[in-house]
């Protein structure tokens, strides 16, 4: 990252359609609350293909709305070679994720490859569940999980970037 060039941080997991674009949605919210909004560049993919320009599922918008968070802009996409190039800090919601990100990774990349919330510093739950196969519970369990996760995330990146 060059001195004053926007902090990029990338929220990754499988479909892109659940938990990257509610990290992605928190995290910018949360963002733009503390008045950073140019100090960062936010985006989310996913390692897989299935859902390529969808929005994210209803289930994970209803949860996001009922917080006040609006989700309703963003697509899902797929992670790209790119990305390793135009963020520091890309952050699997999973295990799994984070291997498929390991295999992805080009040699010499300076940035953080890492679960988002050992990133955010949260000791209790290392990986975001899946809420996919599950019910509207498992939407605001995965939601409750990343309001912590983006809240110590910033606070994390501010101290370490003095902003």
């Amino acid at each position: 990252m060059s001195a004053g060039a926007p902090i990029g941080v990338l929220f990754v997991c499988l479909g892109n359609i659940c938990r990257s674009p509610t990290a992605e949605g928190v995290f910018a919210a949360r963002v733009a609350a503390a008045g950073l909004g140019p100090h960062f560049r936010i985006d989310s993919a996913g390692t897989g293909d299935w859902h390529l320009g969808k929005p994210p599922d209803p289930r994970t918008r209803r949860a996001a709305t009922a917080r006040g968070y609006d989700l309703e802009t963003l697509r899902a996409r797929r992670v790209e070679p790119a990305d390793f190039h135009r963020f520091d800090y890309i952050l699997a919601m999973d295990s799994a994720n984070l291997r498929d990100l390991e295999r992805l990774r080009p040699a010499g990349f300076p940035g953080r490859l890492d679960l988002f919330l050992r990133a955010a510093g949260l000791a209790a739950a290392l990986e975001v569940p899946d809420p996919y196969g599950g019910d509207a519970g498992h939407f605001e369990q995965v939601l409750d999980l990343i309001e912590q996760g983006a809240e110590q995330l910033l606070a994390a990146l501010r101290a370490r970037h003095g902003i």
